[in-house]
């Protein structure tokens, strides 16, 4: 039995892309970068703790296999999380104006017997944004919950003047690297 260990109802709907059965694991993982923690590297430990936590409330499923898997926005090594606020939404996006920062999804697949992980990184470029347009995308409430106040798919997607990489990926989900880990634990 294949469970998400996400909340995110993104990933959710990016996995059910993928025609697969899964249970959805509702877990509370602290996300919390360590002092001289590199950035990526904070994005795969998250993911593989979620995963973990999520092996450890199913351990009586027999066959049981946990996808966990993080986003975050990184500029200038500094990571974007989930914006505290309105006012936090509107600095990052003030900060992401105009530059190309990376997005970081990682991906962990553990089972009782084995872990694999596979990380997503994606440059996406933003126009310039103006006061009006900041104010008015935070007020559509979209920037809530999202790593870098912005969600790609929603109407966000009208600031990005480019994207090399991953769209389901900046979403929350690389779908091309997850089915790769799935497949590589069996999972067609």
């Amino acid at each position: 039995m294949l469970y998400l260990a996400s909340k995110s109802p993104r990933r959710a709907e990016l996995l059910a892309r993928l025609g697969l059965d899964f249970g959805v694991l509702d877990l509370d993982i602290p996300e919390h970068r360590q002092p001289n923690e590199p950035a990526e590297e904070y994005v795969r430990r998250v993911a593989r703790e979620k995963a973990g936590a999520g092996l450890l409330t199913v351990m009586s499923v027999p066959q049981a296999l946990v996808l966990g898997a993080d986003t975050e926005v990184i500029l200038d090594d500094e990571v974007f999380g989930k914006p505290r606020d309105a006012a936090d939404a509107a600095a990052m996006l003030r900060r992401l104006s105009g530059r190309t920062h990376q997005a970081v999804t990682a991906v962990s697949l553990v089972n009782a017997s084995r872990e694999a992980q596979a990380v997503s990184v994606s440059e996406v470029s933003f126009a310039e944004l103006g006061e009006d347009e900041i104010a008015a995308y935070v007020a559509t409430g979209q920037a809530d919950g999202k790593a870098g106040a912005y969600g790609i798919q929603g109407a966000a997607e009208r600031f990005v003047r480019h994207l090399s990489g991953s769209y389901s990926g900046v979403m929350g989900l690389p779908l091309f690297e997850t089915s790769r880990l799935l497949k590589s634990f069996g999972v067609q």
